[in-house]
């Protein structure tokens, strides 16, 4: 059949070939999707109701603290000073101070999307429990530094430890 034969397009019905069920979206993963959602509720009641399962920070209170500016970008020599004395507490030359250059990219990001001012000071808190946390005082935002390792937290920890020293 082709475009020059008489009624065609052929509009009629077409005829049904016996015994034929008409295509339906098979039954299994719809089931197998229903049953998956119905787990996933059902183990987020069960951890929130009896705390199995659930990771809890317990910081409790700050034992230090310290405002800090840093001066310079993520691609250039980083003087980081101590926002109440204006003392310098540390100078990373370009190729030192990794962990500090990419957190200050990510605060420095967030800072930039919210239009906030670049000058106003980080805050670094070392908690009772070890934890140690910067705080971005513009946005409110907080890098809760552990969950990167025990070295990156020590290059954070020692500019708490490093009040009254020269750089």
């Amino acid at each position: 059949m082709n475009a020059l034969t008489p009624g065609y397009p052929n509009t009629g019905s077409t005829p049904k070939t016996p015994g034929r069920k008409p295509d339906r979206f098979p039954r299994m993963p719809l089931i197998l999707g229903l049953g998956l959602i119905g787990f996933a509720f059902t183990a987020i009641v069960f951890g929130m109701k009896t705390g199995v399962g659930t990771m809890i920070n317990i910081y409790d209170k700050p034992v230090a603290m310290r405002d800090i500016i840093i001066d310079g970008t993520h691609d250039s020599e980083i003087t980081i000073i101590d926002a109440r004395s204006g003392e310098v507490i540390k100078v990373l030359p370009t190729s030192e101070g990794g962990f500090i250059r990419g957190s200050l990219r990510a605060l420095s990001r967030i800072r930039h999307v919210s239009e906030t001012p670049t000058t106003l000071p980080y805050r670094l808190i070392q908690w009772e429990n070890g934890s140690v946390s910067l705080s971005d005082t513009a946005t409110g935002e907080r890098l809760y530094l552990n969950a990167f390792g025990p070295d990156n937290v020590a290059a954070y920890s020692e500019l708490l430890a490093s009040r009254g020293k020269k750089p």
